[in-house]
């Protein structure tokens, strides 16, 4: 075989279906292995953090160190391993509070093993119910949040918004669904991305969440596919319009949103009920699961809310929603622009403190 037939075949090959087969198989393996030697190192690392937090602990009680020790101890550390960062005095007191908020080796198994150690650092810094951090660590597992994403979540208090909406689903939707669905919702959702008045309309408050439909996507949670504003269902010659309509990729059905620039009102379950079961018969795959309303008004009564849906046979969720009320002309030149904050050292880049200290 001459070296013309020699690369011809190899050339057949590298096009083939084999070849490209095997290229996926390899990438897929390699990143996967990428994956688990990132998380390795990490949890790695944030058990040594952990041990020099536990020593410190232990030291301070058995000698009565004083609070200087730690600046001679991130120097000393510095100087043996200067290669290493994370060894300044304010990331050693990280290590120490950590170890105070975890006081024995169990935590290693738990969430917080594995996520970044800045996501604990802000965990530590952001909350101090030890509950409360470990459902935000757990939830950062869950759907990879950024440490921007996990401050963005923690100070829209997340955590106290979920599960709260009035829902029918115990009774609407089979347990698996209905557990996931009531997680699903939060009341009351956070609007304040809107530069909208409080006594905005609907029409309005639509417009602005199309506007910042990545912003509204973020606060809705992870899993919502948006499909349409104003959607047109036509129902027996008639013209209905909805008015948002997304797709729940965990929840594999459709999610139909009303707003409501008002108190909550019996007849808007009705008017929900009839859409959800037009969006069944006319836009639901045979493999959907039952399509779920969502009422979000500007107030509820809660006993009113529950009242209305004791008798409604479409699952429906009714929450709160909060816009906060703009500021005086007057009253916003006091505040701090955007430019301004962001030069505010934070402890989000505890390496970059250690390259000055």
């Amino acid at each position: 075989m001459n070296n013309r037939q020699t690369r011809s075949t190899f050339g057949n090959a590298v096009t083939g279906p084999g070849y490209d087969k095997l290229l996926r198989d390899l990438k897929a393996r390699i990143s996967r292995a990428q994956i688990k030697a990132g998380l390795a190192v990490n949890a790695e690392l944030v058990r040594l953090f952990w041990e020099i937090g536990k020593g410190i602990l232990i030291q301070e009680k058995e000698q009565g160190w004083g609070a200087r020790v730690i600046d001679k101890l991130a120097k000393d550390l510095k100087a043996a391993f200067p290669e290493m960062r994370g060894f300044s005095a304010r990331n050693l007191r990280y290590m120490k509070s950590f170890a105070e908020a975890y006081p024995n080796e169990q935590f290693l198994q738990a969430a917080p093993a594995k996520i970044t150690w800045y996501h604990n650092c802000t965990l530590l810094d952001k909350v101090k119910d030890p509950d409360e951090r470990h459902w935000y660590a757990i939830k950062t597992i869950e759907f990879g949040w950024s440490r921007d994403i996990l401050v963005l979540q923690i100070e829209s208090r997340l955590y106290a918004r979920q599960g709260q909406s009035a829902v029918n689903f115990d009774r609407t939707l089979p347990a698996p669904q209905s557990d996931l669905a009531r997680q699903i919702l939060k009341d009351p959702y956070n609007f304040d991305f809107l530069s909208l008045d409080t006594e905005a309309h609907e029409k309005d408050i639509e417009k602005g969440l199309l506007d910042q439909i990545r912003l509204f996507l973020l606060e809705l949670g992870v899993g919502f596919a948006f499909v349409g504003s104003q959607y047109h269902l036509g129902v027996a010659g008639e013209d209905f319009y909805l008015d948002l309509l997304f797709y729940h990729l965990q929840l594999r059905c459709y999610i139909v949103i009303e707003l409501k620039a008002a108190q909550f009102k019996p007849e808007y379950t009705g008017k929900m009920n009839f859409y959800l079961s037009a969006v069944d018969d006319l836009l639901r795959h045979p493999d959907d699961k039952p399509s779920i309303g969502m009422i979000l008004c500007k107030t509820k009564n809660k006993i009113v809310a529950e009242y209305a849906l004791r008798d409604t046979n479409k699952p429906i969720g009714i929450s709160e929603y909060k816009i906060t009320e703009l500021l005086p002309e007057d009253f916003r030149g006091s505040l701090p622009t955007i430019e301004e904050l962001e030069k505010t050292l934070t402890i989000d880049d505890i390496a970059a403190a250690d390259s000055e200290e």
